[in-house]
């Protein structure tokens, strides 16, 4: 008999976020959540998004797009605790809003 442990990563947001999930028009929040349970279940690394990648200058800190086209909006997340499996959303928006350097 084989055992599996499946452990889950823990997506964590402030207030501020959520408000910006919230923001987001119906479409977008619909495919935020879809984004934010595919973390949960298979970690921040998540290749097949449009425009996926590590922010450079911040460490274990993560974009991509929810859609393409304009408005583009992304989500931007960085890796609170690897051995706890811990992420957290730091921005969700309109890309010309976001501020990678002070994001990450």
């Amino acid at each position: 008999m084989n055992t599996f442990i499946f452990m889950t990563w823990t997506v964590a947001y402030s207030r501020r976020v959520q408000k910006q999930i919230q923001a987001l028009p119906p479409a977008r929040r619909e495919d935020c959540f879809a984004l934010l349970k595919e973390i949960e279940i298979l970690g921040p690394v998540r290749t097949g998004w449009p425009h996926y990648g590590k922010i450079e200058g911040a460490k274990e800190c993560h974009h991509c797009h929810l859609n393409k086209g304009r408005p583009t909006y992304v989500v931007v997340r960085k890796i609170k605790d690897k051995a706890i499996r811990v992420v957290e959303v730091k921005y969700a928006g309109i890309h010309e809003n976001a501020d990678y350097g002070r994001l990450g």
